[in-house]
């Protein structure tokens, strides 16, 4: 079995439960702003769209096609417009109060604790995230994670974000690791594990929807307890 000197984790929808704590957030902003009174069928509806939304508009910010500030409310403005909600104001509020109550959601994926306790003792660990800076320590602290890792690489620090090699490359730099000795394990194949792979490190792929595909990988696990049978 291979030795590693430094694992680095994503943390959405990694370790912390993105889909969880992102559909609670909305529903505390569905009552709060009686969007149902408005015309909104239900939280589930609402929920759908702004995920379709989201995502699209998350690539186009991994690609620089979309401004931070802009994405923050943008996303908000476009699912209030399909149920033909028509208030920028009511977008920017959201937009706000959204980034204010994620990080207080705690909801983690299963196994997290138990895998970070196991690794802790055995290698540094890290984070790489392409996530806000402003809420991503939040996040971790409230969830008790946080004092299991060394470094919290984020996006706009390093000035990249995930694919690309550059934010890896800060890592490295950061962490003393080296991409041979180092291991990535994340949820996303073509941001964190392709882009570990073109950066020279072994990945593991956290795949807990067992999604079809056809990318090589070091290893691929649906679970993360499955990740102490590697290490």
């Amino acid at each position: 079995m291979k030795q590693y000197s430094h694992i680095f984790f994503d943390l959405d929808k990694t370790l912390w439960d993105f889909e969880a704590n992102s559909r609670a957030v909305m529903e505390d902003l569905y009552m709060r702003y009686a969007l149902k009174k408005r015309g909104v069928p239900g939280v589930t509806e609402f929920f759908a769209v702004y995920s379709t939304i989201n995502d699209r508009l998350w690539e186009q910010y991994r690609k620089g096609a979309i401004r931070k500030q802009a994405l923050k409310v943008k996303r908000f403005e476009l699912a209030l417009r399909h149920f033909s909600i028509f208030d920028v104001a009511l977008a920017n509020l959201f937009g706000r109060e959204y980034l204010e109550l994620l990080p207080e959601k705690t909801v983690l994926m299963p196994g997290t604790h138990a895998l970070l306790s196991y690794l802790k003792p055995k290698y540094p660990l890290h984070i790489i995230t392409n996530g806000f800076e402003e809420v991503q320590e939040k996040k971790m602290r409230n969830t008790l994670i946080l004092d299991y890792f060394t470094a919290i690489i984020t996006s706009e620090a390093a000035g990249a974000r995930k694919p690309n090699a550059a934010i890896f490359r800060y890592a490295f730099e950061k962490t003393g690791a080296m991409p041979a000795n180092s291991l990535m394990i994340g949820d996303d194949l073509e941001v964190d594990v392709i882009g570990a792979k073109e950066s020279g490190m072994d990945q593991i792929y956290f795949n807990p929807g067992r999604l079809v595909h056809t990318v090589p990988v070091t290893w691929e696990v649906a679970g993360l307890l499955a990740v102490k049978e590697i290490l």
